[in-house]
């Protein structure tokens, strides 16, 4: 017998009260926005543009699968050492004039009120990002017309697993470098105390993360953040200098679309359009494999979620699992949008997913407001300034956390998927995959060349694994069920 009357909690085509509809947009749009922000001020991409698109490549994701599956797009961090990697490589230096190369050697070097890399860099890297989308589109095609298994054959947990550590583990000294002091740097950023900053924002968001319950517990890296952004106000009261930054109007709306009168209260992002690159291609495309098993996950998880409560409800079944090829090139359709307009690659949050589990609120047209929301609010300046205006120190405090996390992802999902690890084939495909992303890296500076081709780590791993693994998966007997 059903008991509709004590439910709680919305489906996905069910709809709230209006005011209960903007509450649960705004708390949507609150649990999304730590990640995409910080992927944006890691990447130099523009931080307005990048939560636009995260809206815009919902509303998109939503349309894409029917409007039925309740998921939010966001940016993804698998993407960062490509990205960091691509744009500060020299063949996509030589490809931008004198002031373009001058502001990219200024956000690497994370210094002045440089704050976004060039929109000439950029443009190239979205390249790069809409190709990646047709990864996942035709991994989406794949389950359409062979099932899941046929995805699961080309890209096992034995290849993302250690291609998803390998990303975690290239970024490390990127981490260590914005929450370190600075060699040679005058003040506070070159003096031992920006540590304090660093440390409290790693600690505090770690401690946030485990004992938190709740809503706030899917909130440790915008609490993390406000905890070193507070340590750092510390120690200007304490005069002991400054680690924030002081960014002007005209710095933050140069490339704006439109602004209201001088742009210092509303201002449209900043839109691009991409140009061709093979060496973003290359880069960044294959990146897109390691977002896969992450979506797949999130779908399935996300069916029980929805079912636990149309069962609560009297309903019907919401076969959500079912539609795992639409989730998959309802994202590759979300890569393509943001990487369209200036936005990084993503994927759907598990942040937001965690949310709608707590709440119960798993309803479509909450997410669709969450995505207006998230647009008209990156058209603020005092905001988008604010955000900019972190020290880069709380900045690497969050990454260690992060980047590492990534990594340790990549063990969960091989430990998930239970990968034998005394297989010959197994151990072959993951220890050249790592040696290969690794030796790249650290060894060549993050791209080799191979028979006058510039191969980037973590591309040409992945690369490298998928054909290691079908090499030696020909003549393997299939197990019976």
């Amino acid at each position: 017998m059903s008991n509709n009357s004590s439910a709680i909690g919305y489906l996905p085509d069910e709809k709230p009260t209006f005011w209960k509809l903007f509450l649960y947009a705004i708390q949507q749009v609150i649990v999304m926005f730590p990640a995409t922000v910080t992927v944006a001020l890691i990447t130099g991409f523009q931080v307005s543009t990048t939560i636009f698109a995260s809206g815009l490549a919902t509303i998109c994701f939503i349309l894409v699968t029917g409007k039925k599956i309740p998921l939010y797009y966001g940016s993804s961090f698998a993407y960062l050492s490509a990205i960091a990697g691509l744009v500060t490589s020299d063949a996509i230096a030589s490809k931008l004039d004198a002031a373009s190369l001058a502001q990219l050697t200024a956000w690497a070097a994370r210094g002045g009120e440089i704050v976004a890399l060039p929109a000439a860099a950029i443009q190239y890297a979205q390249f790069g990002i809409v190709m990646s989308g047709l990864v996942s589109i035709f991994a989406g095609l794949l389950v359409k017309f062979f099932g899941a298994k046929a995805v699961e054959k080309v890209l096992p947990a034995s290849i993302t697993g250690p291609v998803a550590m390998i990303i975690g583990l290239t970024l490390a000294s990127n981490a260590l470098a914005d929450a370190a002091p600075s060699a040679g740097a005058a003040g506070i950023a070159g003096s031992s105390w920006v540590w304090v900053v660093s440390l409290a924002t790693f600690f505090s968001t770690v401690i946030f993360s485990k004992y938190l319950k709740g809503f706030l517990s899917q909130l440790p890296l915008l609490l993390g953040a406000a905890v070193g952004c507070l340590t750092a106000a510390l120690l200007v009261w304490c005069g002991q200098g400054n680690l924030f930054k002081t960014i002007a109007v005209e710095t933050v709306t140069a490339a704006s679309t439109f602004k209201l009168g001088s742009g210092a209260f509303f201002a449209l992002p900043s839109f691009s359009l991409p140009k061709f690159s093979l060496e973003a291609l290359v880069a960044i495309m294959p990146i897109a494999i390691a977002t896969i098993p992450e979506s797949t996950a999130h779908i399935y998880q996300l069916d029980i979620y929805v079912n636990e409560v149309a069962k609560s409800k009297g309903k019907g079944r919401y076969d959500l699992a079912g539609m795992l090829d639409r989730n998959l090139i309802g994202d590759g359709i979300g890569d393509m949008v943001t990487g369209f307009i200036g936005g990084p690659a993503g994927t759907n949050y598990g942040e937001n997913i965690s949310t709608m589990a707590i709440t119960k609120v798993f309803s479509v047209p909450v997410l669709v407001a969450a995505s207006i929301l998230a647009m008209v609010v990156s058209c603020f300046t005092p905001l988008i300034q604010a955000i900019y205006a972190i020290p880069t120190a709380v900045i690497g405090g969050l990454e260690i956390y992060l980047f590492g996390a990534i990594a340790a992802q990549g063990i969960a999902i091989m430990i998930e998927k239970k990968v034998d690890m005394f297989s010959s084939k197994n151990i072959a495909v993951i220890a050249s995959i790592m040696v290969i992303g690794l030796g790249i890296n650290y060894g060549f500076g993050g791209t080799m060349d191979f028979f006058g081709i510039s191969v980037p780590a973590v591309a040409g791993a992945a690369v490298f694994g998928i054909i290691l693994n079908l090499l030696l998966s020909i003549g393997e007997k299939k197990e019976t069920a």
